[in-house]
């Protein structure tokens, strides 16, 4: 099976971690045109083309998330690969509402935690349905906000405990959620990414990608 690479960027196509200029964005029918070629030697975070495998797509969430491939010469590092040459092939299935969602699942992966530690306390599990509300047009901002400041309150009760992550989670899921939608773009990815962390401590990072992978491809929508 043909590796899958990718790359994260700004909707407009510009780096989003670091890096200048933009990058050639495809069309409904067409790849992106490759990009000039690097010269001289390729080094990590300095001189290459950098995309994602999928085991490291976690660690780079942004606002627009593109299939790519490179052509030419290829150097491995642990959380990324780095090119001489690359070009975007299509862009996958990731914006608000995915991120939204993907966050609530990150959260809901480790809840158990918080909930053995204060099983009365059910604040993160509203918090996140609150936020899957929304992100499906369920919910308005003022419902979210309301969320968000009490899984902030269980957080904050949960502080020191091992549940914390969970609370966590929780309170970023709600966070992407609750931004406004005229700008959220990146800080709801962002949110996203944090989620994903607070929830890799206690869950297995090749779940987490399977997920992810799964939203990428539109498997919930079909």
């Amino acid at each position: 099976m043909t590796e899958r690479l990718f790359k994260i960027l700004n909707e407009d196509g510009a780096p989003c971690h670091g890096g200048y200029g933009a990058w050639s964005l495809p069309s409904d029918d067409a790849p992106g045109e490759w990009m000039p070629a690097i010269e001289g030697k390729l080094i990590a975070c300095e001189n290459g083309y950098h995309l994602c495998r999928e085991q490291d797509l976690l660690e780079w969430l942004g606002p627009a998330i593109f299939e790519a491939e490179y052509r030419g010469e290829r150097m491995d590092t642990d959380n990324k690969v780095v090119v001489r040459e690359a070009r975007l092939l299509r862009r996958l299935n990731w914006d608000q509402r995915v991120a939204r969602l993907f966050a609530c699942d990150c959260a809901e992966r480790v809840l158990s935690l918080f909930e053995v530690e204060y099983p009365d306390d059910d604040r993160p599990r509203r918090a996140i349905a609150m936020a899957r509300r929304y992100a499906v047009g369920e919910a308005i901002f003022q419902e979210l906000a309301a969320a968000r400041d009490a899984a902030l309150a269980a957080a904050d009760a949960a502080a020191e405990a091992a549940a914390n992550a969970a609370a966590r989670a929780s309170d970023w899921a709600a966070r992407a959620a609750a931004w406004d939608a005229a700008s959220a773009g990146r800080a709801t990815a962002l949110g996203a990414a944090r989620a994903v962390r607070a929830a890799a401590w206690d869950a297995t990072w090749d779940a987490q990608t399977k997920r992810l992978i799964w939203y990428l491809d539109g498997e919930f929508d079909r």
